[in-house]
């Protein structure tokens, strides 16, 4: 098989256009230093919400709401998502996105608060999708969390799952990039996960709870 080429993965990056809410929300998130999903894995996140029909989705690492918009974009009209994040000001920007792209608000639930805090006081099985973007050293307890979370058939997709082209050189030892080794692992041999890693934007390993 050939990989593709720079330009056969450009081409894929840019195949749908972002309207012009992702576009701003980008604009916002770069002000802040708040690094979004790419494009690629975007479009993928907004696919498996709607392939699974979402009602119920938990987003780690609200960002200015980028990956909101493409996870709200494939949820059901009546569905909510609840959104974490450390900061504040970043969750405002979101608002501001939510707002422009006529989100009504009581489709997002945003809370500001350290992740492995929030996560614990969440409903076993009461989501049907799990999307996380935060910190990559917690990458591992995010799973555990998230596995307890979904409801069977329901779905966890991590974003980075390359790394920056450093998760698959061995030589590359830093705590992040092992963090995300090694989620790559345990995803793979987790007995209730059915997983895929996805060469989109900067990698988006996916995986389904087994019914």
């Amino acid at each position: 098989m050939t990989p593709p080429t720079p330009d056969s993965w450009a081409y894929t990056e840019a195949y749908l256009q972002e309207d012009s809410a992702v576009v701003r929300a980008r604009q916002r998130a770069a002000e802040v230093g708040a690094v979004p999903i790419g494009a690629g894995s975007g479009s993928v996140l907004r696919l498996l919400a709607a392939a699974v029909e979402a009602r119920t989705v938990v987003e780690i690492g609200t960002g200015a709401g980028v990956s909101a918009l493409y996870l709200l974009g494939g949820m059901r009209s009546d569905g909510v998502l609840t959104s974490v994040d450390i900061e504040s000001e970043h969750q405002r920007l979101a608002r501001e996105a939510f707002s422009e792209a006529g989100i009504a608000p009581n489709r997002t639930r945003l809370i500001s608060g350290s992740a492995l805090e929030v996560l614990p006081r969440l409903t076993d099985g009461a989501y049907d999708l799990v999307f996380c973007d935060a910190d990559k050293t917690e990458y591992v307890d995010y799973l555990e969390q998230s596995v307890r979370l979904i409801r069977p058939g329901g779905l966890v997709a991590f974003d980075n799952a390359l790394w920056h082209n450093r998760v698959a050189d061995p030589a590359q030892r830093d705590p992040e990039t092992l963090a995300v080794r090694e989620l790559g692992r345990v995803v793979s041999e987790h007995d209730a996960l059915i997983p895929s890693l996805l060469p989109t934007s900067d990698g988006l390993l996916v995986a389904v709870k087994r019914p």
